[in-house]
């Protein structure tokens, strides 16, 4: 028999729900050896088979299950199903001329705990963030390539959760000859995607929809773009109509990108305008001059990173809302999103109506926004659930 870890009396309960982790703490033993990565089989206490998974010793997730079929082998077909099918559902969704860039496989909630694959135009750009998905690279690349032959694929493994699971950074072509940007096609507009150095797999393909409701409502206003990355917020908010765009980030290079992008879609370059600042810091200056807007975009990175700095991550959001509340004017509009894996709904959407109170003004929810479609949540895994936004009219009180 290979290696196989059994669970201490009683910790089965998740696994029988086809929960896909196993935590360190209900593990009584491993039998056999089992290095970083290695497939292994999953016991109870009474030595029932519950699921295979792969081993990863430095974790706290010790196990990350594959498959809860005892038939099933994780090989190369394993992997070409899982993508085969998810290639499937993405294909259902999207209109290839309107929008040619997607999540093809969200990790857990795909069946592949750890990879994250996003496609941009004929280049996929892969994250393998757990000791299996590092294991089974090979096994990956190649299922990608079968299923789409004239695709190139790029390696963005440089994420800092990769040392929890006791993994090095890692960066590099995996197949083709993959550019280190390219321009894609999202609801009709044209974005550049900067593969090699832009945030997480070079793009935010989880707010399509959130972008396409920001144009909805854009109509006449004056829009404010917080933590504006590269602006394609203010671009919705343009081709829905807008009579001005403010796009506030810490980074320069992406404020550049966000300036080409007014351009390469045609849109009046003279409406767009630039600010290179910490977003508290402006937010804090906009309420002291009195200066608001008709609509603020409050986008910021992930704040929770451990339950641990939940409270602490709270008390963030709720002053950043808060100066986002200062900002729009009478009667505007407040899209505000939290990224954070870690903050449940409920509790945002307290932290924002805080904010609210804490700046005297009121806030009337018109509208929730969440993770695209192509970032779908399996039932079983409900952690795959992570963008919550908010759509909030803004009055005096």
């Amino acid at each position: 028999m290979s290696a196989h870890v059994i669970l201490q009396p009683s910790r089965d309960k998740s696994l029988r729900r086809k929960h896909p982790w196993v935590f360190e703490s209900a593990v009584a033993e491993l039998k056999g050896r089992a290095r970083v990565g290695d497939t292994v089989d999953v016991f109870d206490s009474e030595g029932d088979w519950l699921g295979r998974g792969a081993y990863s010793p430095h974790s706290k997730i010790r196990v990350r299950m594959w498959t809860f079929n005892k038939e099933e082998s994780i090989d190369n077909g394993f992997f070409l199903r899982k993508l085969e099918a998810a290639l499937s559902l993405r294909q259902r969704l999207f209109n290839p001329e309107e929008t040619n860039s997607f999540r093809w496989i969200a990790s857990e909630s795909d069946g592949l705990p750890g990879v994250t694959i996003d496609v941009y135009d004929n280049v996929a750009v892969v994250q393998l963030l757990s000791a299996g998905a590092e294991k089974h690279r090979s096994k990956i690349v190649w299922a990608i390539t079968k299923l789409i032959p004239d695709i190139h694929v790029y390696e963005r493994s440089d994420v800092d959760v990769r040392k929890k699971e006791g993994l090095e950074p890692v960066t590099g072509v995996l197949h083709g000859q993959p550019p280190s940007q390219v321009t894609i096609k999202e609801n009709g507009l044209k974005i550049v995607v900067d593969i090699e150095n832009g945030h997480k797999t070079g793009f935010y393909l989880d707010q399509r929809d959130s972008r396409a409701a920001a144009a909805h409502f854009a109509k006449d206003s004056d829009v404010l773009n917080c933590f504006s990355y590269t602006g394609t917020f203010s671009c919705y908010a343009l081709k829905g109509g807008a009579k001005s765009v403010t796009n506030v980030d810490v980074s320069q290079p992406a404020l550049d990108l966000a300036k080409q992008h007014v351009t390469l879609n045609g849109f009046d370059d003279n409406k767009a305008k630039y600010i290179n600042k910490d977003v508290f810091k402006a937010l804090r200056e906009y309420h002291e001059q009195k200066q608001q807007f008709d609509m603020v975009i409050l986008d910021p990175p992930k704040f929770v990173d451990s339950k641990a700095s939940l409270t602490r991550a709270a008390r963030g959001y709720k002053d950043i809302n808060m100066y986002g509340i200062h900002a729009v004017r009478s009667g505007g509009l407040l899209l505000t999103f939290s990224c954070s894996g870690l903050m449940p709904a409920d509790l945002f959407q307290k932290v924002v109506a805080d904010a609210a109170l804490d700046a005297g003004r009121t806030i009337k929810i018109i509208g929730r926004l969440h993770q695209a479609s192509d970032h779908p949540i399996i039932g079983s895994y409900p952690e795959g659930y992570y963008l919550k936004g908010l759509v909030c009219e803004v009055t005096d009180n």
